[in-house]
């Protein structure tokens, strides 16, 4: 599976577009369908971002073992690999870092 950089900076600039259009936007009629359309778009979203940093993270490896070993003396891949795995995995982070933030806000409502 090849990924371009126009489509990684893209992922990472649109943090969740998608989610919130197929949200508001969604099949769902009803308002507990649009909540559940919601939490659903949420968690694919995550999902896909985990999946899409451990990708990158896994490109970076490749590259420095590469580097390392000789195979390859492009640099410039490897300062790519590199860059890319860095800001996904702060941004996957900032993310996780917000889930957990909406998290305890959601435990301290009162019922």
């Amino acid at each position: 599976m090849t990924i371009t950089a126009a489509n990684d900076i893209n992922n990472l600039y649109n943090i969740n577009s998608d989610a919130v259009k197929s949200s508001f936007y969604g099949t769902g009629t009803e308002n507990d369908g649009k909540k559940a359309n919601l939490f659903g778009s949420i968690l694919n979203a995550a999902v896909s971002n985990i999946t899409d940093t451990n990708t990158a993270l896994s490109n970076q490896e490749n590259e420095v073992v590469k580097w390392a070993m000789g195979i390859s003396d492009n640099t410039h891949d490897l300062t790519m690999a590199v860059g890319k795995a860095q800001t996904a995995l702060e941004y996957t982070i900032g993310l996780r870092d917000k889930l957990l933030e909406a998290y305890k806000e959601i435990m301290q409502i009162q019922i």
